[in-house]
């Protein structure tokens, strides 16, 4: 293919990030962020990587998201990578809810966009904006290939057992309810990149993925495909998040209705928006939440090990469910940032082979590196994920079988 640049796009509903990488070897060449789009005050943050200058900021009214990529355009323009270039192979679009249609890579025409609208309902928050994107994009270069990579694809491969909630068969496939999981492209890419980290290829490994930041979850992988993870129907699922509840008995929502007299917006606000950290000591960030522990603070110190407690328990499931574990890997902002959350995860985990060296464990890097010292059974590793490039790498490999 004689073109080698893919624009990785992720639109929020006033937002919009962007990379632009260059395939032949995997380098990026521009990346930036416009936000608060529809508002007078919308802002553009772009960073021309290739030629290493300085980023540029821009603040202004900004109406809609077409407003919105038509700067991205001339800011990429002005460092002569413009939409309109001859280099440019395909744009990748992240889509967060793809449901069981579609389980891989995709490239986009009015049938995908109609299929994708009608997932709305149960990706209300997100899918509504990654459309609007879609569109935007298809209109300023309806000639370019345009794919969708989607947040639920790599979890497809989970068994029905898995996949399945123990509620009326009919009423379920009527409303589509089944577990999904999300973080997939995020998932993928550190499994990958953690068999690589161990010599080995992906199909020979079993890898326990810890994707750790605001929102949080986790995969069992078995030679390359997820066999569960802890996200359901929506990301509300599963681990302690920043603000989100996880795993809780659904009798609780009832219970907040009939006693609390709260609506479903107030409970659905509740549980994404006002719990998980923030709920239990009112920090979101990991690393105010320890800085107060430090400081002896008892409800940052109860969150923690509330926080630790899930996490543990998901990993001691998931060693069940895949029966031999070759590694765990830790990503995302917690997971690769934050060494005493990696530390409380696996302390006490000897007799599962897990252990954690403290001063490998204290060294930061952007490189992927093991922690555990070499005699441990099961490798313990911090694997910095890479969203933008797995959505990159993907569609161009599939824009170069067209």
């Amino acid at each position: 293919m004689s073109s080698s640049r893919v624009l990785v796009l992720n639109s929020g509903s006033s937002s919009v990030k962007y990379q632009l990488l260059d395939m032949r070897d995997s380098s990026r060449l521009a990346m930036g962020l416009v936000e608060r789009i529809g508002e007078e005050s919308s802002r553009l943050k772009h960073t021309p990587l290739a030629s290493g200058g300085a980023s540029r900021e821009w603040t202004g009214p900004m109406a809609d998201h077409e407003a919105a990529l038509k700067a991205v355009s001339a800011e990429l323009a002005k460092d002569g990578l413009g939409l309109d270039s001859p280099e440019l192979a395909a744009i990748g679009h992240r889509v967060v809810h793809g449901g069981r249609h579609f389980t891989e890579p995709t490239v986009i025409d009015d049938a995908v966009l109609a299929e994708i609208e009608r997932l709305i309902p149960v990706a209300p928050l997100h899918n509504p904006a990654n459309l609007t994107g879609i569109r935007t994009a298809r209109s300023l270069r309806p000639d370019l290939p345009q794919v969708a990579v989607f947040d639920t694809a790599f979890h497809t491969t989970m068994p029905e057992s898995a996949a399945r909630y123990a509620i009326d068969v009919e009423t379920a496939d009527r409303h589509r309810i089944r577990r999904y999981g999300f973080h997939g492209t995020s998932h993928a890419y550190v499994s990958r990149a953690t068999a690589k980290l161990l010599g080995r290829a992906p199909e020979d490994v079993n890898v326990i993925v810890l994707h750790l930041g605001n929102g949080a979850s986790a995969s069992a992988v078995r030679g390359g495909r997820c066999v569960d993870t802890s996200m359901g129907l929506t990301p509300l699922e599963g681990l302690v998040m920043g603000t989100r509840s996880g795993d809780m008995d659904p009798a609780v929502i009832f219970h907040l209705m009939r006693v609390g007299e709260m609506s479903t917006d107030e409970i659905d606000t509740l549980l994404n928006k006002k719990s998980g950290l923030i709920g239990l000591c009112g920090d979101n960030d990991m690393r105010e939440i320890r800085r107060r522990i430090d400081e002896g603070d008892q409800r940052a110190a109860l969150a923690f090990d509330i926080y630790i407690h899930r996490l543990k328990k998901y990993i001691g499931a998931y060693y069940a469910v895949l029966g031999k574990v070759d590694a765990i890997a830790f990503t995302a902002g917690v997971g690769e940032n934050a060494a005493p959350v990696r530390e409380a995860a696996v302390a006490g985990l000897e007799e599962l082979g897990m252990v954690v060296d403290g001063e490998l464990n204290a060294v930061r890097s952007d490189e992927p590196r093991l922690i555990s010292p070499g005699h441990a059974r099961v490798a313990v590793a911090v694997v910095p994920t890479d969203e933008e490039l797995e959505i990159a790498t993907q569609t161009y490999a599939l824009v170069g079988r067209i």
